[in-house]
């Protein structure tokens, strides 16, 4: 079967904490070796366990603020005095390959994606089949304190009320129907038109060069 060349995709997860977003992220990334999660640049320091360009780009403050005047970022933002933002060069060079990129990211940075990504943005919003069970996942994992889970819980309506600035929405009730849903959606863009920027010459060739 001849294979035709493509261009990759930005695949954007978002939903409120403990939805099930970072679940989805690390099951696509072990079953698709054709999704690369994109890193961003950060100017907070490298903790003991984390690799440099694997991890995050870590940067100084002053290279941070160059990249930003060589407009070199698809979207940044500052979180507790630190900035992040996520470069362009490797994302634009990884859909030039075929490959796609995948951002677990929230609803700030998907806005800013979409005024620069433009049709290689597929966005898909990952909603909690209810507010009781967000808390209950938020309280099962173990990683917060209980001011942590409330804060999240507070924070959760607001991240909830952007649902429609996505292209599709999946209630996540059950992880592995969820998943599904989630490989369909990969599956159903990579075959868009426009993106199989081999199909022309595929076409021409298929009919002998009438069309």
């Amino acid at each position: 079967m001849s294979a035709i060349a493509r261009r990759g995709l930005m695949l954007v997860l978002s939903s409120p904490s403990g939805a099930g977003k970072s679940t989805l992220s690390r099951k696509l990334l072990q079953v698709d070796s054709n999704v690369a999660m994109s890193v961003s640049a950060t100017t907070r320091p490298k903790r003991r366990n984390e690799v440099d360009g694997q991890d995050y780009f870590f940067v100084s403050p002053e290279k941070f603020a160059g990249m930003l005047r060589e407009d070199a970022f698809l979207e940044h933002a500052t979180v507790f005095g630190n900035q992040y933002g996520t470069p362009k060069a490797p994302v634009e060079a990884a859909l030039s390959a075929g490959r796609d990129v995948l951002f677990d990211i929230d609803w700030q940075g998907t806005q800013q994606l979409s005024q620069s990504a433009k049709d290689d943005l597929v966005r898909v919003f990952i909603l909690p089949p209810s507010k009781l069970e967000l808390e209950r996942r938020l309280h099962t994992r173990a990683e917060d304190s209980e001011e942590v889970v409330a804060g999240r819980m507070a924070k959760a309506n607001d991240e909830i009320s952007h649902w429609a600035e996505y292209d599709y929405i999946i209630l996540n009730e059950d992880i592995d129907q969820a998943e599904k849903h989630l490989y369909s959606i990969l599956a159903a863009e990579r075959l868009k038109r426009q993106r199989q920027t081999g199909l022309v010459d595929f076409v021409k060739i298929l009919t002998g060069g009438l069309i």
